[in-house]
C-alpha cells in the first residue's frame, strides 16, 4: 500500500523526494525548466512516494528484489486504497519507491493493472512479485498472512473473494 509523498512527510524527507525527482524526472520523459511559467505541474511535482510492505524490514527486503530484477509486480487490497482515499493505480502512473528508512530509491512506471478477487490472482502475477519461491501457493500463503495482519487496522478482514489490485511495473531510474 502506498504512503503518499505529498502528505505526512517531514520537510527533510519531502526535500529528499523533491531532489530525487529532479534527477529522476528525465528518465520518465519529463523535463523541467526550473518551474518556468506555463510548465506542466506533472513535471515539477513529484509523483506519489511509498514503500513496499508494512515495516522497514519488509520495505528493504522487497526493494532488494526489485533492485535484483526479480520483482516486477506488486499487489494491494482495493480496501487499502479506499481507506487511504487514494486512487487505484493506472497504467502509465509514476511512483517513487522508498526504502525502509524513507529514502527515495527508485522511480517506477506502472505497465499493467488488473483488479481480481484474491483467489483469482494468477501464477504469472505471483511469479512477477518475486517473493518466496515465486509460486502461486506461496504467494497466496504470504499475502493472506499479510492481509490478515494489516486489514484489521482499517476495519476489514481477509476474504478469499476480496478485490486485489495486481500491478506490474518497470524501473525507470535507480538512486
Amino acid at each position: 500500500m502506498t504512503d503518499d509523498a505529498n502528505t505526512g512527510l517531514d520537510s527533510e524527507q519531502a526535500d529528499s523526494i523533491t531532489q530525487f525527482w529532479d534527477v529522476a524526472r528525465p528518465s520518465a520523459g519529463r523535463t523541467s525548466h526550473g518551474g518556468a511559467v506555463g510548465e506542466r505541474s506533472e513535471n515539477v511535482v513529484p509523483p506519489p512516494a511509498w514503500s513496499f510492505g508494512d515495516s522497514p524490514e519488509l520495505a528493504d527486503e522487497l526493494l532488494g528484489l526489485v533492485l535484483d530484477g526479480v520483482k516486477t509486480g506488486t499487489a494491494a487490497a482495493v480496501w487499502e486504497y479506499e481507506a487511504a482515499d487514494e486512487p487505484l493505480p493506472r497504467k502509465g502512473d509514476l511512483s517513487i519507491v522508498l526504502d525502509g528508512a524513507g529514502e527515495p530509491r527508485l522511480l517506477i512506471r506502472t505497465t499493467a493493472v488488473e483488479t481480481v478477487p484474491f483467489d483469482e490472482v494468477t501464477a504469472e502475477h505471483a511469479a512477477a512479485e518475486g517473493e518466496g519461491d515465486r509460486t502461486l501457493a506461496d504467494w497466496r500463503d504470504g499475502h493472506e498472512r499479510y492481509w490478515r495482519r494489516t486489514l484489521s487496522q482499517i476495519g476489514r478482514e481477509f476474504d478469499p473473494s476480496m478485490p486485489v489490485v495486481c500491478e506490474r511495473f518497470q524501473v525507470l531510474y535507480r538512486a
